[in-house]
């Protein structure tokens, strides 16, 4: 089931956005933009108005959590992700120094307009060969840079791409269909901030039916604080609409899988929901 907070919902052949609470959708005046655009107080503000008035009827189909933002993400911020990088790349100390650096790694993953619905199926490049998901907790920003809420992201990426020069880093990570995301934005408010920093993330991928992967993390584990990733983010880049910020991964598969089409990818984390979605490639 998935947990309350806002969801974007397409309700006859309007988008709108809507405060889930239990199987009940209460719709709200203002759009995603508009809230995040207004600040996380304006926002909350427009959430419970929302919640005294009526809910909506009639079918709805669930959105992309994100209707102008950018999707934005760091990278090597937990010790299993760096060992990877280093070890798939032909200059691994690269990877080495962002992980001691003051700096983080931050790099454009999607715009709105390139985020799938929920479950949709996510792709792997036919180029590359050696391609993996990476389970993420995404924060949600407003204008401001102020924590407003959380999702379930998965970072499809090609390690074959990335591995032969870092500079093909965008050619890795940004295509069409390399990024899900969860259809819910739980609200910060309503998730103890120690409870989500110590979440358990797990991953497990089905091949034919079977398991061919499983693996966990917490995100004790990070290295990194959320609050210098944002910052760094929002240093020298505005965000009027507001922003999502994937925070990196901490479970790496080991180096001789790759996903392949037909797989199906679940991610959980505690507290923020899930995120189920099939592999595909074209052709």
């Amino acid at each position: 089931m998935e947990p309350d907070g806002l969801r974007r919902v397409l309700a006859g052949e309007t988008a709108v956005l809507a405060v889930a609470r239990g199987e009940a959708l209460f719709p709200l005046d203002v759009t995603l933009e508009q809230g995040l655009s207004a600040g996380r107080d304006a926002l909350y503000a427009a959430t419970d108005r929302a919640l005294s008035g009526e809910p909506l009827t009639g079918a709805t189909r669930t959105l992309a959590p994100v209707d102008a933002q950018e999707v934005w993400a760091s990278g090597v911020t937990y010790r299993r992700s760096a060992t990877a990088r280093e070890e798939e790349s032909v200059v691994a100390d690269v990877y080495s120094l962002v992980y001691d650096a003051r700096r983080p790694e931050l790099f454009l993953k999607a715009t709105a307009p390139r985020v799938p619905a929920p479950g949709a199926p996510l792709r792997v490049r036919a180029d590359s060969g050696w391609d993996v998901p990476e389970p993420e907790l995404a924060l949600v920003l407003d204008a401001a840079g102020e924590l407003t809420g959380y999702l379930v992201a998965d970072d499809v990426s090609s390690r074959a791409i990335e591995g032969a020069n870092p500079l093909y880093l965008p050619q890795a990570k940004l295509y069409d269909d390399a990024l899900g995301l969860s259809g819910t934005v739980v609200l910060a408010r309503d998730l103890p901030d120690e409870a989500v920093r110590s979440a358990e993330i797990t991953l497990d991928i089905v091949r034919d039916g079977s398991a061919a992967f499983s693996g966990r993390t917490t995100l004790a584990e990070m290295r990194r604080s959320f609050e210098e990733l944002v910052a760094a983010l929002f240093a020298e880049l505005s965000h009027p609409a507001g922003a999502v910020l994937l925070t990196g991964t901490g479970v790496v598969p080991p180096d001789d899988f790759t996903l392949r089409p037909g797989d199906e990818v679940h991610i959980a984390i505690d507290g923020v929901g899930s995120l189920r979605h099939g592999i595909y490639q074209r052709s």
